[in-house]
């Protein structure tokens, strides 16, 4: 049984106010930016340069009224290669590096 972890720390995020709201821990992720917000993952972490604060591969898509990962859906900006075969080798890389799809793993909170 896998335990949720907890956060201690408290910091100020920006947020784009169409976001949708936070999905609960485990839950589908619905891009809320929460997460890459509050820190990068991995993945941000060589993008960004830096290990807090958010990451400056999220990217707010105002059609989808989401935000989205920049290194799995434009990795020709972020890792300055090609949108052919190694672009879509390194977004498909990222992409399980960030264990997308397999459930909301922040446990950052917005608050009011």
């Amino acid at each position: 049984m896998t335990n949720k972890p907890t956060m201690t720390q408290h910091q100020t995020i920006r947020i784009h106010a169409a976001a949708p709201p936070k999905p609960d821990w485990g839950a589908a992720c619905n891009g809320c930016g929460v997460c890459c917000a509050a820190e990068p993952c991995p993945v941000g972490v060589l993008v960004s340069g830096r290990r807090t604060g958010s990451c400056k591969a999220l990217e707010w898509r105002d059609a989808e009224r989401r935000y989205v990962c920049g290194v799995v859906s434009a990795p020709e900006r972020y890792l300055g290669v090609g949108s052919g075969r190694i672009g879509q080798a390194l977004s498909a890389l990222a992409r399980r590096m960030i264990s997308a799809g397999t459930g909301c793993d922040s446990d950052a909170q917005p608050g009011d």
